[in-house]
């Protein structure tokens, strides 16, 4: 059996060669992120033109994922070694802007690249660096700076994130920064769009409204909102429905909530992606050790595993592959997760069934009848014939025990159906009647699954075909009959 959960694979200086792109592609990564808080457009599309080469070469379709800054909240300018911070002593945080204005004090004191920092804090809040590896307590609050305690202490270094658990910062979510990459982005034909800090569904209209003014062919650009912060789990309901797919950013969530917590909200995020059939990534820290080692952690790899028994569509490497020392064997130690993890899918996986009222969608009640179909009678796929891959999606979301090979005409659809879990996609010329779309289907099936004469697949589509709708046939077939 094929792999059903599919792999993201950040790229960055460790992974930036032809030759590791297409190893990373040869070893199972099916989607490229582009993390647009690192790097220039220059830069970008040099990676963008590898990913698109490697792809054509290798004959396997990688989807292009561009993952926007936001408003990246960051300690400014220290010294090279960084500043070591001590637990109970003193620290006076001033934005980076007003540094020349900051009266010289005994105490450690150094900048923030934070907007309004101090008008959206107050005595006793908590600001987190690095991820949370350092803690300060805010003491009191000047009209340009900001006195602080240390809780836990270490080594602070410039750049590093910033979190203000709690704090309304009553900045704009989209940055300037944000709209050239997305004007960048658009015209060189990313796939998807990862929007970060989503706290609201209008932060996903707005930038769907800006897409469309930037280029109105591109309006349905998908939209991945990725939930870092509390307000987007309070929110995640109108936030799913508005967007097309969510990330689990766990990092972040762990930060700005409790590491207590995350599993928890993990699953939920999960369970209520797929019950609205919406995408889900989960990401963050996920074989976090292979970034310096050749091998996981059994906790890195029961973690990978229970993100699929979850549902995950995706399992995504950041540091693993964009700057690790082991790309490749990040990418061919989640793919041999996540092959062990599926054979065991039917005793503890937790996806594909939906609620009542979901199959009241005649969409999705005749993909889930698909499905119903498949396991019934046996067959060897579940063949979808789509040219928006939206077929394929609802598909995807039943969570069929067979392959599901999604046939389409549009080079753009082929592409991003690299994420759908269980989607095989695959190139066909566009069909004008349902026998040629059986025809187109039975060629493939017999020459390259070695189908035999006889076997059976479920074919699922809109009628009539070339219509562009969504799916109201579900057909038995049976390899070499004629329709």
């Amino acid at each position: 059996m094929p792999r059903n959960a599919k792999i993201v694979c950040t790229l960055g200086p460790s992974s930036s060669t032809k030759s590791m792109i297409r190893k990373l592609i040869k070893a199972g990564m099916d989607v490229a992120r582009l993390n647009f808080s690192h790097g220039d457009h220059a830069s970008h599309l040099k990676m963008i033109r590898l990913i698109r080469e490697c792809a054509q070469e290798t004959g396997k379709p990688v989807a292009i994922l561009q993952d926007l800054q936001g408003p990246k909240l960051r300690v400014g300018n220290l010294p090279v070694e960084g500043i070591q911070l001590n637990a109970g002593t003193s620290v006076r945080l001033f934005m980076s802007d007003q540094q020349d204005e900051i009266i010289d004090m005994d105490d450690i004191a150094f900048p923030l690249d934070v907007p309004n920092l101090t008008r959206v804090v107050k005595s006793g809040n908590r600001i987190l660096l690095d991820d949370g590896k350092l803690e300060l307590q805010v003491t009191s609050v000047g009209d340009k700076f900001v006195d602080t305690r240390v809780i836990l202490g270490g080594v602070l270094k410039s750049h590093k994130g910033v979190n203000l658990p709690g704090a309304d910062l009553g900045i704009a979510r989209f940055t300037e920064k944000d709209r050239a990459d997305l004007v960048f982005g658009l015209s060189q034909g990313v796939d998807y769009i990862a929007i970060s800090f989503v706290e609201t569904a209008e932060d996903i209209r707005s930038v769907k409204q800006i897409i469309s003014e930037i280029d109105p062919g591109k309006a349905k650009m998908p939209i991945i909102a990725k939930l870092e912060r509390p307000a987007a789990i309070e929110n995640l309901h109108e936030i799913v429905h508005a967007s097309e797919g969510v990330m689990v950013a766990r990092g972040d969530l762990g930060v700005e909530t409790s590491p207590s917590l995350v599993p928890i909200v993990q699953k939920e995020i999960i369970k209520i992606a797929n019950q609205h059939a919406k995408l889900v990534i989960t990401a963050t820290q996920m074989l976090e050790s292979m970034i310096e080692n050749p091998r996981p952690t059994r906790a890195e790899a029961s973690d990978v595993a229970n993100a699929v028994f979850d549902g995950t569509d995706a399992v995504m490497l950041s540091a693993e592959s964009a700057s690790g020392r082991y790309p490749v064997e990040s990418v061919l130690m989640m793919d041999a997760i996540i092959c062990e993890a599926e054979k065991h899918k039917q005793e503890w996986g937790h996806a594909g069934d939906f609620p009542a009222d979901a199959l009241q969608d005649d969409a999705l009640a005749i993909s889930n009848a698909a499905k119903t179909l498949a396991h019934d009678r046996d067959v060897t796929n579940v063949a979808v014939f789509t040219q928006s891959g939206k077929t394929a999606l609802l598909m995807s979301k039943t969570r069929p025990s067979v392959p599901i090979i999604a046939f389409t005409p549009e080079p753009a659809t082929l592409t991003a159906m690299s994420l759908y879990w269980g989607v095989q996609p695959i190139l066909v010329p566009f069909a004008n009647s349902l026998e040629e779309m059986v025809r187109s289907m039975d060629n493939y099936l017999l020459e390259k699954q070695q189908l035999k004469f006889g076997e059976q697949v479920v074919l699922i589509s809109g009628f009539p075909v070339g219509a562009m709708r969504l799916p109201n046939l579900a057909l038995l077939h049976t390899v070499g009959e004629e329709v």
